[in-house]
């Protein structure tokens, strides 16, 4: 660009603080999910502000929403930081998806209509179809294949009828993300499509038991490579 610092934006007017703080939170967020930053790395905002050419302020607002996505933590007197891969809330949030989303799974087979089984289908072909991995986003999960996954799983639910059940999925699928990631990378080598199969399968058989059974083993799997140092999931 051969622009001076006052040039205006093509609006006729400089990126407001609000705009600028959307864009380093986006950069913040997608390095720490493609592993820019490693677990337990500090995110120091007067480096950030430098390298992103903004105010402290404007990196500390964006800092924020990092926190609260569950992708960073607010240390006391310490600044913020990339949680650590042991940290108990993964385990926390494993449980309790274990805990609801087999249920919900379970009334969605059951109430699930016809309409629900096509676009379950249809999500599933989808995340089979996109690849998982992209040389330029790195060597974790790619943005595409992330939100086919969680179109698929959340699809899977959404023949239960219940909004309410559907938002506390769509909060633990975010809390849990990082983490999801975290644990892909420690066990290459598990089978993730042979379980998302599984799952498909087994909900439009209409066999409540088996996908529940599925899910849970597949929820299951992510969090233990996050406790066993060989890496057991995805």
């Amino acid at each position: 660009m051969t622009g001076t610092p006052h040039t205006p934006a093509p609006s006729g007017k400089h990126p407001g603080k609000q705009m600028l703080s959307e864009q380093v939170y986006a950069h913040l967020r997608d390095a720490i999910m493609r592993g820019s930053y490693a677990p337990g790395d500090a995110l120091k905002p007067q480096d950030l502000a430098r390298e992103q050419g903004v105010s402290l302020a404007v990196v500390r607002e964006a800092l924020v929403r990092v926190v609260g996505d569950g992708l960073a933590d607010r240390l006391p007197n310490r600044g913020f930081a990339v949680p650590s891969v042991s940290d108990r809330r993964w385990q926390e949030i494993a449980e309790a998806r274990r805990t609801i989303e087999p249920v919900v799974l379970r009334m969605s087979i059951e109430r699930g209509d016809v309409d629900w089984e096509a676009r379950v289908r249809a999500a599933h072909h989808r995340l089979v179809r996109t690849p998982a991995y992209v040389p330029e986003e790195g060597e974790y999960y790619s943005s595409a294949w992330s939100e086919a996954h969680r179109v698929f799983h959340r699809t899977l639910l959404e023949g239960c009828g219940n909004p309410a059940l559907l938002e506390t999925f769509d909060r633990l699928w975010t809390a849990s993300e990082l983490a999801r990631r975290w644990s892909a990378h420690r066990n290459p080598h598990r089978d993730g499509a042979k379980e998302h199969r599984a799952l498909e399968e087994a909900a439009l058989s209409r066999d409540a038991d088996t996908a529940a059974e599925v899910l849970v083993q597949h929820l299951t799997l992510t969090a233990t490579a996050l406790t066993d140092g060989s890496g057991q999931g995805a």
